[in-house]
C-alpha cells in the first residue's frame, strides 16, 4: 500500500511541479514599441548634398505626434499662411483645400515672448547666429563668447535654415529655424525662438517665399504639454 501511495504522490507531485513551472513562466512582457513607418525614416534621412551635410535623425527621439505630416487644417487661415501654436508645440503651413502641413517645434523663452502677425522678410540657408542682449545678460558665460556672432554650420543653434519675421518693416528678432538638438522638439527650452528638426526646416524653407504671412498664437501657460 505504501508503494501505491508513493507512486501516486510521485505522479501528483510531478503534476504540481509541472504546473508550477508553467505558472512561473508567465512573466509579464512589456509591449513592443510601435514600429516607425519606413516613410518616416526616409523623411528624416541624412541630407548629404547640403553645404554642411545633415546627419539622419532617429525618429524615435521625437514623440510621433511631432513628426512632419499632412493634416486637416485647424487654423482657418488662407493657403500659404504659417500658424505657430507655441502652446501645443506645432507649426502649420496651410496648403488650401482644408489641408495643412504640420511640423513639431521646440519653443524657447524668446519664442514665448511674441504673438501676433508678422511677415517673413528674409530667408537664409546656414545662417549666422548672434545671441540677443537678453540671452547674454541672462547667461553671460554661455553666450558672451558669441556676442560677435557664429558662422553657419552644424554647431550653429539656428541649424540649416532660418526665416526672419518682421512687422512694419522692422525686425522682431523672432526666428523660425532649425536646431542641432533634435531631442528638444516638442519641449520648452531655455532659449531661442521656434526650432524645427533640420530636415523639417529645410522642407518649410523650400515651400514658403519671402512675404509669407505668419500668425503666432498667444501662448497659454496652463496648456503646456512638454
Amino acid at each position: 500500500m505504501s508503494t501505491t501511495f508513493t507512486r501516486r504522490s510521485f505522479v501528483l507531485g510531478s503534476a504540481l511541479a509541472l504546473g508550477g513551472c508553467v505558472s512561473q513562466a508567465r512573466v509579464p512582457v512589456e509591449p513592443l514599441a510601435p514600429a516607425v513607418p519606413g516613410d518616416i525614416y526616409a523623411m528624416y534621412a541624412a541630407l548629404p548634398a547640403e553645404e554642411f551635410p545633415i546627419p539622419a535623425v532617429d525618429p524615435t527621439i521625437v514623440e510621433p505626434q511631432f513628426w512632419r505630416r499632412a493634416v486637416r487644417d485647424p487654423t482657418g487661415e488662407p493657403a500659404g499662411t504659417i500658424t505657430v501654436d507655441t502652446t501645443q508645440r506645432f507649426l502649420f503651413l496651410s496648403l488650401g483645400g482644408g489641408e495643412a502641413m504640420r511640423y513639431g517645434i521646440g519653443v524657447g523663452k524668446e519664442g514665448l515672448a511674441f504673438s501676433g502677425t508678422a511677415t517673413i522678410a528674409r530667408k537664409a540657408a546656414w545662417p549666422r547666429w548672434t545671441p540677443t542682449r537678453n540671452m547674454i545678460r541672462r547667461e553671460p558665460e554661455r553666450y558672451g563668447p558669441y556676442a560677435d556672432g557664429l558662422p553657419g554650420g552644424l554647431e550653429n543653434p539656428l541649424g540649416a535654415r532660418a526665416l526672419y519675421l518682421y512687422q512694419g518693416g522692422r525686425d522682431t528678432l523672432y526666428r523660425i529655424h532649425g536646431t542641432n538638438e533634435p531631442w528638444s522638439i516638442g519641449k520648452a527650452v531655455s532659449s531661442g525662438c521656434i526650432r524645427l528638426l533640420n530636415q523639417d526646416i529645410v522642407d518649410l524653407h523650400r515651400r514658403v517665399p519671402t512675404g509669407t504671412r505668419v500668425v503666432v498664437r498667444e501662448h497659454r501657460a496652463a496648456d503646456l504639454i512638454g
